[in-house]
This record gives structure tokens, C-alpha cells and sequence, in this order.
């Protein structure tokens, strides 16, 4: 397909939770608002790194982008075609085109079903694969992210942790993507598997032309895989740019402090490099402060930070920062 615009894009997408504060008569109604009013965009073949601290949304917006969580406004086009009014026959027609690695392998797949038939059967529901052909694809699959085609008949609690992530990134790939989302795939592996995890995404990328949204919590990770950063606070971007210039000049104050917890290989120079401490917790999404979200906690903050929201202020060549103290 050729297209002129972005493969995925959001426009001020919001994904809130209803919740009740409290017990009784007394209990208040209220809305977790994981992600709100987020834009950005993802071209063919790119990785967009999505960074922030626990709690941030993250993976609520993860789970946004291929529509397994209800947006309550915006919208979610992809290929150019707005997702959000599409029914259920409609979607999916898309699904093989968008895929989602989990970041718990064990909990996505399913324990009574053998790994054949677990990339089996996204073949077989979409008809990517003729029948009679699925065998060999699913051979053919797992060799291509390094399985032995032996360990087909075997359970998904015969493998190891970095087996059972490679197998869940073969049943994404089992449909022949364009977009894969991968919320904090490495997080739960050692380092040694990590590195052999990113090095089989890679590799992938580049054998199949797929565009990434890569969500982690290690910075290191996403500098690696990453060709452009957005850094989240509580449910909201505050700052976006190529991955270079996010790790070489960060804008935002909150995005500074991310990289100064960011610890170094090199033990000397983990000793004398300078932290950027936040005082407090963040805030609760269900009553979020007023104003520029971060400023609670930001160092660099005056009064004006309080009463209005910040703009989307551009720092460089598709750089942008969401910060009223930049100037």
C-alpha cells in the first residue's frame, strides 16, 4: 500500500477508567484518566520509543493503539483509516496488519495449547495461510526467530522465559504485520537474553520492513532500538524528538531526570555523574494538578506552570518539548 502519511497515528486520544472513591452512601465516582489527549505518529519501517515511569499509561496507550482498550475520544488511524467507528467484522479485517507483543509471555500464551498450535492458529482465523500450508509455516516461523522446529508438540512451560518471548514474537509476526506494538518485551528477562531478544527484533525489522511502537522503561533499550523518543507523564507526552537529540539534549525537565536515573556501564563515571532527584510521588491520574501535570515535582517551575497547560514548544528539527519554562 502506498501512503503519503504516517502507517499509525493518534489524534488526542484519551482512554479513561471509571472508579469509585470510598464505601457506602458516601462513595464518589470518579476516572482513572490513564492516557489523555495523546498525538503522535509512527511511519512505515520506523520504531517510536515510548519511555516513562510506572503508572505513566504507557501500556494503556499500547493497548490503545491496536484497539484492545476503548478510547472515550480521539481517534486511532491507521494506514490512513480511522479505527475507532469500525465494527467488528471491519476490525478484523485490520488485526493481521497490527500486532501486539505482551510484556508477560507466560500470561499470554495459552498453557494447553502447544506452540504449534499457537501460531497456528492466528494463521488460521485470518486465512493469511492456506490449510494445508500452515505446517510448514509455522516451521518455517519458528526457525526464523530461532527455535528448533523440534520443539513444535512441546508446552509453553517447557521453555524458558527468553524461549516463551521469542515464541510470543513469532505468533506476532505469525500474520505477517506492518505495525507490531511491543509493551516492555525484555523487561522480565535477564540481561543476557535481553540482548539476544533486541538483537532478534532487529533483525527482524529489517528482514520484514515492520514499523515498532517499543515501550520499556530501560532507556538504554530504547536508544538501542529506537529511531525517535516520546517521553509520558502521567498520561500525557511531554516531550518527543529523534532518539539523538532526546539522549544528547533532553528539553523537559522530567525527561533530564529520567536520563540522570539512568545508570552507566562505566563504574567510575556512574560515581561522579550528577542525579536530577524528584521530590514526592506523581500525582493520582483520578485528580490530576492543574496545569502543566509535572510541575508539583519540577524543579525548574514558577507560578505560571499552575494555571495553564503547556503547548507543544518546538526545540529543534522534529523536536518538540510540552514546557512553558524552555523559553
Amino acid at each position: 500500500m502506498v501512503m503519503d502519511g504516517p502507517l499509525l497515528e493518534t489524534v488526542d486520544l484519551r482512554v479513561w477508567f471509571p472508579v469509585r472513591r470510598g464505601r457506602g452512601l458516601g462513595a464518589k465516582k470518579g476516572m482513572v484518566r490513564a492516557v489523555d489527549g495523546v498525538s503522535l505518529h509512527v511511519g512505515a519501517g520506523e520504531t517510536l520509543g515510548l519511555v516513562g515511569e510506572s503508572g505513566c499509561g504507557k501500556s494503556t496507550l499500547a493497548r490503545a493503539l491496536v484497539l484492545l482498550e476503548k478510547p472515550v475520544s480521539g481517534e486511532v488511524l491507521f494506514e490512513g483509516r480511522p479505527l475507532r467507528g469500525l465494527g467488528a467484522r471491519e476490525l478484523r479485517r485490520v488485526r493481521p496488519r497490527m500486532q501486539m507483543i505482551f510484556q508477560d509471555p507466560y500470561a499470554s500464551l495459552n498453557p494447553r495449547m502447544t506452540v504449534a498450535d499457537a501460531l497456528a492458529e492466528p494463521m488460521i482465523v485470518h486465512g493469511t495461510v492456506p490449510r494445508a500450508e500452515v505446517p510448514a509455516a509455522v516451521a518455517r516461523l519458528m526457525e526464523r526467530v530461532g527455535l528448533a522446529r523440534r520443539s513444535m508438540r512441546k508446552y509453553p512451560h517447557e521453555f524458558s522465559g527468553g524461549q516463551r518471548q521469542r515464541i510470543a514474537i513469532a505468533r506476532a509476526l505469525a500474520t505477517e504485520p506492518r505495525l507490531v506494538v511491543a509493551d516492555e518485551p525484555v523487561s522480565a528477562l535477564d540481561v543476557s537474553v535481553q540482548a539476544q531478544i533486541i538483537n532478534l527484533l532487529r533483525e527482524l525489522q529489517a528482514e520484514m520492513g515492520l514499523a515498532m511502537v517499543f515501550i520499556s522503561h530501560d532507556l538504554s533499550v530504547v536508544r538501542h532500538l529506537s529511531r525517535r523518543i516520546a517521553v509520558m507523564y502521567l498520561g500525557r507526552l511531554v516531550e518527543e524528538g529523534p532518539a539523538d537529540a532526546v539522549f544528547a539534549q533532553p528539553r523537559h525537565p522530567y525527561t533530564r531526570a529520567l536520563l540522570s536515573a539512568a545508570m552507566t556501564p562505566d563504574p567510575r563515571r556512574e560515581r561522579i555523574r550528577p542525579r536530577i532527584p524528584l521530590p514526592g510521588e506523581p500525582p493520582s491520574p483520578i485528580d490530576p494538578p492543574a496545569g502543566c501535570r509535572f510541575h508539583p515535582r519540577c524543579p525548574m517551575a514558577g507560578p505560571e506552570c499552575a494555571l495553564r497547560e503547556p503547548e507543544a514548544e518546538p526545540c529543534g528539527e522534529n523536536h518538540r518539548a510540552w514546557c512553558m519554562r524552555l523559553k
